[in-house]
């Protein structure tokens, strides 16, 4: 019954294609049958035989549905802690407490710093604070990520609200910062529900450093003025300038500096003295790292004791700036504000927005996670941190993602699970509803030296960059221009700047993709003074034993190397041609439509170079000549290429291609059709190595592909030579091994189908099927003595000692295993067909 269905629905399709005047055969030049093209093929009914069916549009259709065991997995998937929740123990509770804590400790300081920063009241970044580690850890694929407020996010708000209150000054700060993390957030959020996290790599690591750098660069220089008390100019513009003025200013300098100046001098002395005790004493190491990830919660408690002495009689005229109230609990929270109003405010800075919180968090998960040895899902990560961004305005907090400084902290103090979450959020918590009062008199100056401390672990260390020079000194000039232009510009355009440059030079890496000519080596393989045959056995090299292994087909094999030695091959070494008129062509990068064009260029003059037409009476007159090929000049003659091979096949290594388009495929068909005039009247044989993709040989058996072209004055039979494979069981390689044991001993030897084969520059035996389906078995003299064989009796197929199948369908005989079995077909039908050309000559 299926079969009848099937026969149904093809005689519909053919109906359906006639009435709308689809040719299904149209790029089979002569006509032939889809499948075979008029060359024979193997029995479709012997048990041996696999015809590798092409995949349907059905089939990709079907793919792309999910089944309901995916849909709920789906589902399941968006809160990754119902994996580990419900095994929580006591160690992984201990961890976590210890490193929920420590970063509390951290974070409250911090966050009101970037409030700053922000051009927000502080409170705002202890609520951003609050919701970013509280709500985090129901989404998390990391247990180190810390989600906050950070400095560049902080810096990117402050000039969305200043931006917005120039031209709405009646809109309150926090109301244009909550709109945008809920805008952002659900950007972010959408990104992640359809697993599109994959686009964070197209964000290089260059532009992420470069950007982290610059901004770093930035965001110090601007908080220099507020920690020297320095007043009377605009610390948001350019940072050349903000430098500039800085130093024109020194002398307006107040006693606030005492304050910044040597707050920051403690923060960096602590961390080097701590330093320098754990590697002075490793037994003690943890207890030196806790003592320096306190540092900053210590010197902020110190400089609030020294400024509550000082000004505790003078709250209202302070001797130098403090932070002022800091209202107790959640006093913002609300339904956030969102109108037009707002949005078309901050519309062009959206994009610069949604990149930092991307790269930031991302970058920074997946490293973590690579040191950890553990693995994050970024489309998952992406969900994490928009639903925070967009449940944080509710209480009043503005966009929040990945904080570096603080997931390293959390990853050092041992934390065991993304639970330390709730941990911090405890501590955060009571730093709102506890602290309010202690925060008021928290110098700013000393705020500002806090700032310049975490931004300084941001900037790239010039071993960094020396490193990248190594690996890439391209990627290095990008980063140089990134941080340029975010000092002299802005870190909007700086992110701009390095995104863009970074996918210029990949699309042009793509389109100027290089591909090359290989040639053939045979090499052996050699342990020591001992070369090793294919069995695992061993011989002495160039010794009498070394000789006769050498000699032995199977002690060697052949590899295929640039003929022009750029992959760094020894120029020494002679790299053979593969033989006169046939060339192997291997792509780099892909074969899609922005490299298609150059590829196939690159492929045909150097053909041009290297052969010569069939026909060298093609242009008798001179008018028959086309105009891109005029000939010599008047009393010249034109170049003899006579002693040129002519072409005779061109072997495709697609080791590097995954897919194909419709503009490389039809590329690839106008180039074969060029190749076939100029060396007509004989066709020009294509041959594919490694194709890893059903869809890419689908489309290149649709542009006439995979198969022999006929020649219009007629072919020799075609010699078809498939890649064979052991079964296991019986016959396995290992009874086989026994089995041949056995038969050395009284002098027999097994046929083996790759001794059969040609190794280097001798004529293979091949197998090639007649009309009536049966297997010839073709020498290397090209006798045929028994014709009609039948597939299950060949001594190939059913071997009295093993039994071997073959790998790929058999109804492609030019798609090849690899580089060698195609060119041991290239050899013997290149060879074939010149002799039928000959032969048609001759008569």
């Amino acid at each position: 019954m299926p079969r009848t269905d099937g026969k149904t629905s093809t005689k519909v399709g053919n109906v359906i294609a006639k009435g709308l005047g689809i040719k299904k055969d149209y790029r089979d030049p002569v006509g032939a049958d889809p499948v075979t093209r008029g060359e024979s093929a193997f029995s479709v009914g012997t048990a041996d035989t696999y015809v590798e069916e092409e995949p349907s549009s059905a089939e990709w259709l079907r793919d792309l549905v999910p089944t309901s065991h995916e849909v709920v997995q789906y589902f399941i998937n968006l809160f990754p802690f119902l994996r580990w929740i419900t095994r929580y123990n006591l160690q992984w509770l201990i961890g976590d407490l210890v490193a929920g804590i420590t970063v509390g400790a951290v974070v409250v300081p911090q966050s009101m710093a970037y409030a700053k920063l922000a051009e927000l009241e502080p409170q705002f970044g202890l609520y951003s604070s609050f919701m970013g580690v509280l709500i985090y850890w129901f989404f998390a694929t990391s247990k180190d990520i810390t989600i906050g407020p950070v400095a560049v996010m902080s810096v990117l708000v402050g000039h969305v609200v200043i931006k917005v209150r120039e031209s709405n000054p009646e809109i309150p700060e926090h109301y244009i910062a909550s709109a945008l993390a809920i805008i952002c957030g659900g950007i972010i959020t959408f990104i992640g529900l359809i697993r599109c996290g994959w686009i964070v790599d197209f964000i290089p690591l260059t532009a992420i450093t470069a950007f982290m750098t610059g901004s770093a660069i930035s965001i110090a220089a601007g908080q220099v003025p507020s920690m020297m008390g320095i007043t009377g100019f605009d610390t948001r513009g350019a940072t050349y300038m903000v430098i500039i003025n800085t130093l024109k200013h020194l002398p307006d300098t107040k006693i606030d500096a005492a304050m910044g100046l040597t707050a920051l001098f403690l923060l960096y002395l602590i961390r080097s003295l701590c330093n320098y005790g754990a590697r002075k004493y490793p037994a003690k190491q943890k207890i030196f790292f806790f003592l320096a990830t306190l540092r900053t919660a210590f010197v902020i408690l110190l400089y609030v004791m020294i400024s509550w002495l000082v000004n505790m009689n003078r709250r209202e005229d302070p001797l130098f700036k403090i932070l002022g109230t800091v209202p107790r609990g959640f006093q913002n929270a609300a339904v956030p504000v969102v109108n037009t109003k707002i949005i078309k405010g901050f519309a062009a800075d959206l994009p610069a927005a949604v990149i930092v919180l991307l790269i930031e968090h991302i970058a920074i998960s997946k490293s973590f996670g690579r040191v950890n040895n553990y693995t994050i899902d970024p489309s998952q990560e992406l969900v994490a941190i928009g639903v925070t961004n967009l449940l944080g305005p509710f209480l009043g907090g503005y966009p929040a993602t990945g904080s570096f400084s603080r997931t390293a902290i959390k990853s050092k103090a041992g934390v065991r699970t993304p639970f330390a979450g709730v941990i911090t959020a405890i501590v955060v918590l009571l730093a709102i509803y506890a602290l309010p009062a202690v925060f008021f008199y928290i110098p700013n100056s000393s705020l500002s030296a806090v700032i310049i401390h975490a931004v300084g672990d941001l900037i790239t260390p010039p071993n960094t960059i020396y490193q990248f020079w190594r690996v890439s000194p391209l990627e290095v000039l990008i980063f140089f221009v990134g941080v340029f232009v975010t000092i002299f510009s802005s870190i909007e355009n700086g992110i701009y700047c390095t995104v863009c440059i970074s996918l210029a030079v990949l699309l042009f890496r793509l389109v100027k993709a290089q591909g090359q000519f290989l040639g053939r080596v045979k090499i052996h393989s050699v342990i020591g003074d001992h070369i090793q045959d294919w069995d695992g056995k061993y011989g002495a090299f160039g010794s009498n034993n070394g000789a006769s292994s050498n000699n032995n087909p199977s002690s060697f094999r052949n590899i295929f190397l640039p003929l022009n030695h750029n992959d760094g091959s020894n120029p020494e070494l002679e790299v053979e041609q593969p033989a006169p008129g046939i060339f192997i062509y291997q792509f780099s990068e892909g074969f899609n439509y922005p490299n298609a064009n150059h590829y196939l260029d690159n492929l045909v003059s150097t053909i041009y170079k290297h052969t010569r037409r069939t026909n060298l009476d093609s242009y008798p007159r001179m008018g028959d000549r086309p105009w891109c090929d005029p000939g010599p000049r008047k009393g010249q003659t034109e170049e003899d290429r006579s002693h040129l091979p002519t072409l005779k096949a061109v072997i495709l290594d697609f080791s590097s291609v995954n897919n194909v388009d419709v503009t490389s495929v039809q590329h690839l068909i106008d180039v074969r059709n060029q190749l076939d005039r100029y060396a007509a009247p004989q066709a020009v044989h294509w041959h594919f190595a490694h194709i890893n993709n059903r869809w890419t040989k689908r489309a290149l058996v649709s542009a006439g592909f995979g198969y022999p072209t006929p020649s219009p004055v007629g072919s020799a039979p075609w010699k078809a030579i498939f890649s064979v494979a052991e079964l296991g069981g019986d016959y396995s390689a290992a009874a086989h091994e026994e089995r041949e044991r056995e038969l050395r001993q009284s002098n027999s030897r097994t046929q083996d189908i790759e001794a059969a084969a040609s190794v280097a520059n001798e004529q293979p035996p091949t197998y090639k099927v007649g009309a009536d389906h049966g297997v010839t078995e073709t020498g290397s003299s090209g006798s045929e003595p028994e014709l009609g064989k039948e597939l299950n009796s060949t001594k190939v197929y059913n071997s009295s000692t093993r039994r071997v199948i073959v790998v790929h369908g058999l109804n492609r005989p030019l798609f090849h295993m690899d580089l060698t079995s195609a060119l041991q077909s290239a050899l013997a039908n290149s060879e074939a067909s010149a002799a039928a050309e000959h032969k048609i000559t001759a008569d």
